[in-house]
C-alpha cells in the first residue's frame, strides 16, 4: 500500500490546473485575434473614415512603382485561386471530397465549418465597416475592402489543413500560400495591405476557434488513421 503525500496532491492539483489551461487557452487565444481584427477595422473607420493609413499608402506606392506584366499574370492566378467559383466552391468542395474518400470525417466537419464561418464573417465585416476599395484596382471585386476575403479563406484553409494532416512541409506550403495570396491582393489593387492583416488574423482566429471543441476527436481520427496506414504497410 502506497502512502499518498502531501506534495503529491499538490502536485496533482497544478497538474489539473495546467490541463484547464492547456484546454482553454486556443479559445481564448483565437477569440483575442478576431478581437484584434475587429479593431483594426475600426481603427480604420475611427482614424480616416475609411481612408487609408500611413502603411497602407506607403506600401501601395511601391506596388505601383513596380507594376509591370511579369507579376500581374501570377496576382490574376491567385485572383481566382481564391475566389470565384474556384476559391468559393471548386477548391473547398474538392478537399472535403478527399477528407471523406480517406474516412476523416471529423476533419471534413471541421473544414466545413471554418470555411463557412471564415466567410460568412468576412462578409459581415465588410458590411459593418464599408470601406472603400483602392482606386488602383485592377480587377472587378464588390464593395468592401476590410477585410480581405481572399486572404482569410486562404489562412483558414492553411491553418485547418496544418491542424489536420500535421505535417511540417503542409504549414511551409500554406504560409507561402498566405503570404502570395497576400501580395497579389494589394499589387492588384483590390485591398489596403491593413485590410490583408485583418483577413490574415481571421483566418487564423476562426480555424483556432472552431478546432478547440472538437480537437480531441481530430486527435483520435488521425490516430486511427496512422495505424491503418501502419497495419497496411506490413
Amino acid at each position: 500500500m502506497t502512502t499518498e503525500l502531501p506534495g503529491d496532491k499538490t502536485q496533482q492539483s497544478v497538474d489539473q490546473k495546467t490541463r484547464r489551461v492547456q484546454r482553454f487557452w486556443p479559445l481564448v487565444s483565437a477569440f483575442a485575434v478576431l478581437v484584434v481584427a475587429v479593431l483594426i477595422g475600426a481603427l480604420v473607420m475611427v482614424r480616416g473614415a475609411g481612408n487609408p493609413l500611413g502603411f497602407d499608402t506607403e506600401w501601395m506606392d511601391e506596388i505601383l512603382e513596380h507594376r509591370s506584366p511579369v507579376w500581374e499574370v501570377p496576382s490574376l492566378a491567385m485572383n481566382y485561386l481564391g475566389g470565384g467559383v474556384i476559391g468559393v466552391f471548386i477548391v473547398p468542395l474538392a478537399i472535403i471530397a478527399a477528407l471523406c474518400l480517406f474516412r476523416r470525417l471529423w476533419a471534413a466537419l471541421y473544414f466545413t465549418v471554418a470555411t463557412i464561418m471564415s466567410a460568412g464573417l468576412v462578409q459581415l465585416l465588410k458590411g459593418l465597416f464599408g470601406r472603400a476599395r483602392p482606386e488602383e484596382i485592377l480587377v472587378h471585386a464588390d464593395f468592401g475592402s476590410f477585410p480581405s476575403g481572399h486572404v482569410a479563406n486562404a489562412t483558414t484553409m492553411a491553418v485547418v489543413l496544418a491542424v489536420i494532416l500535421r505535417r511540417t512541409w503542409v504549414w511551409v506550403a500554406g504560409v507561402v500560400y498566405v503570404i502570395l495570396m497576400l501580395l497579389s491582393r494589394t499589387y492588384l489593387g483590390a485591398h489596403w495591405l491593413s485590410d490583408t492583416v485583418g483577413g490574415l488574423l481571421l483566418g487564423v482566429g476562426v480555424a483556432v476557434i472552431v478546432w478547440a471543441p472538437i480537437a480531441n476527436r481530430l486527435y483520435r481520427e488521425n490516430e486511427r488513421r496512422h495505424r491503418f496506414v501502419l497495419a497496411r504497410s506490413r
